[in-house]
């Protein structure tokens, strides 16, 4: 039987939403072992000036638990 966590981890990127994906799964990969999967929770936008400076995402990381 296996037990699996969710975490959430938010990520940002200030060259759109699918960067801010892509870095936050890089990221999770160098501590996390045993990623199954990731759900994109909430996609968020920071504005400075009247412009979008920076893309967000919030991400529920599974992975299963060893041992």
């Amino acid at each position: 039987m296996a037990i699996a966590r969710v975490t959430e981890l938010v990520a940002s990127s200030s060259k759109g939403f699918e960067d801010a994906i892509k870095a936050g799964i890089e990221r999770a990969a160098k501590t996390l072992r045993g990623i199954t999967g990731m759900e994109v929770t909430r996609q968020t936008v920071k504005i400075e000036k009247n412009k979008v400076s920076e893309y967000r995402v919030h991400l529920n990381v599974t992975f299963v638990l060893e041992g």
